[in-house]
């Protein structure tokens, strides 16, 4: 795969690639028997992760970061070094099962609730013929601050010996638990799936394409949760995305030269 430049915003690295990319190097890496982890950084997680070295860190031990959200490719854009595209995991995820399904490999969805899981494996199932799920776990609220409630996951993939672990429990809960999982899975690849078994099971609608191609997801998830979403989104993301595409448009204007004045000379 001819990778372009990374680029990276506030300290947050952001993988170059269209969705074939991803699918192309994920198939790849499993036919050389190397597994991985994807996560899916936002404009909330690069918020957050900016001002927190240590989530930092946590996306930068990812060997995919792909960019969820519209804003962060229109910052791209205005820094002068354009993203492919947005690619959000709820999208991803039917390419990836595609080529699952074509090549033989095994998924796994792992968070979410019993009902949800299920849901989203019937639907992917549905949508994919000949996709192989595995298995699915919803662990109990809290597992991951139980020193033993790792156990019944490690348990659980290693009876179904996945290719592809869907994790949905929402940021850093689903990044911390898939960089503990994938020392123990190498040959397998841990995907950041935030809200998207819930899409795939039709319990939470997605918003429509004019919406995603406006970079107006964040609307319409505030008018499915407005009461807990609202600080989230309109106290904390809008005024950080509104600084984030200012500081990249005056990057992108001193990496031109200053506005065409020519490089700046000390």
């Amino acid at each position: 795969m001819a990778r372009l430049p990374d680029v990276e915003l506030l300290g947050v690295r952001l993988d170059n690639l269209s969705a074939d990319d991803v699918v192309d190097h994920v198939a790849s890496a499993l036919a050389a028997g190397r597994g991985g982890c994807i996560v899916t950084p936002n404009v909330d997680i690069v918020r957050r992760a900016a001002r927190d070295p240590q989530l930092r860190q946590l996306l930068h031990g990812a060997d995919l970061s792909l960019p969820d959200g519209m804003p962060l490719v229109w910052a791209s854009r205005l820094r002068r070094s354009p993203l492919q595209g947005r690619l959000a995991m709820s999208e991803l995820i039917y390419p990836l099962a595609r080529s699952a399904s074509r090549l033989g490999h095994r998924l796994f969805l792992l968070g979410d609730t019993d009902q949800v899981a299920r849901g989203a494996a019937a639907a992917l199932a549905g949508a994919t013929p000949g996709l192989h799920v595995v298995g699915t776990h919803s662990p109990p609220f809290g597992f991951d601050r139980d020193p033993k409630g790792l156990g019944p996951v490690v348990a659980a993939l290693e009876a179904a010996h996945p290719d592809l672990v869907v994790c949905a429990f929402g940021f850093p809960r689903q990044e911390q638990l898939m960089a503990a999982l994938q020392p123990r899975f190498p040959a397998s690849w841990f995907v950041a799936a935030g809200a998207t078994l819930s899409m795939a099971a039709g319990r939470t609608p997605p918003a429509p394409p004019w919406m995603r191609r406006l970079g107006l997801e964040w609307a319409h998830r505030l008018r499915l949760e407005p009461r807990r979403l609202f600080r989230r989104y309109i106290v904390d993301d809008v005024p950080f995305a509104l600084r984030l595409l200012a500081q990249s448009a005056a990057e992108g204007w001193l990496a031109s030269g200053a506005g065409g004045l020519g490089p700046h000379r000390s």
